[in-house]
């Protein structure tokens, strides 16, 4: 199965800086609504059988033209949001924050004050993910940290802990539950 991960479009809360990862969220800004509109042709050429999203409001509002314009189902999913900020919640340091998502490798229990924890994130994430297993190419419309953590875990890649990604950049992965591969991320070639 290929999965095509996509970070959400611009919001307010991104121009700023501040670390939003509370349900509902904020809308997409006008920046962001073009940005989800051209995603049709950010992925062109993709087999995309379904879309699934986040339940939070600027990843809903990402995916749902994209669906609309393959003529393919949205499947709005809780299992793929951000990894709760907690007590850090609309803050403008994110080193806190990013300090207990790094460790998660070696310590998945570490917990974000009122937050997520390794094992919680990575279970509902996972189950999310198996849920696709019936498509050959899907698309997922997520957060920033929690698309960083996922990959780190599943594709054995430290690239992505610090590597950059925009709003509506794309990253590729291949393979089953439990046996993924990173193909590129933000148009980088990933596969040699």
């Amino acid at each position: 199965m290929r999965i095509l991960f996509i970070r959400h479009a611009r919001t307010q809360s991104n121009v700023l800086h501040l670390l939003d990862t509370a349900y509902p969220g904020p809308p997409l800004d006008e920046v962001g609504l073009q940005q989800a509109e051209d995603l049709v042709a950010k992925v062109a050429g993709e087999p995309i059988d379904v879309v699934m999203t986040s339940d939070i409001l600027r990843a809903r509002q990402t995916g749902e033209p994209l669906a609309k314009a393959l003529g393919v189902p949205v499947i709005t999913h809780p299992g793929v949001r951000e990894i709760s900020a907690g007590d850090w919640e609309m803050d403008a340091d994110w080193s806190k924050y990013v300090d207990v998502i790094v460790q998660w490798p070696v310590d998945p229990t570490l917990s974000i004050p009122n937050g997520d924890n390794g094992v919680s994130f990575m279970t509902r994430f996972d189950a999310a993910i198996e849920e696709l297993c019936d498509y050959e190419c899907a698309v997922v419309v997520t957060h920033g940290a929690a698309l960083r953590t996922w990959m780190v875990a599943q594709t054995n890649s430290q690239f992505a802990v610090h590597q950059g990604l925009g709003n509506t950049d794309v990253v590729i992965v291949e393979g089953v539950p439990g046996s993924w591969r990173l193909i590129s991320w933000a148009g980088e070639d990933m596969s040699g």
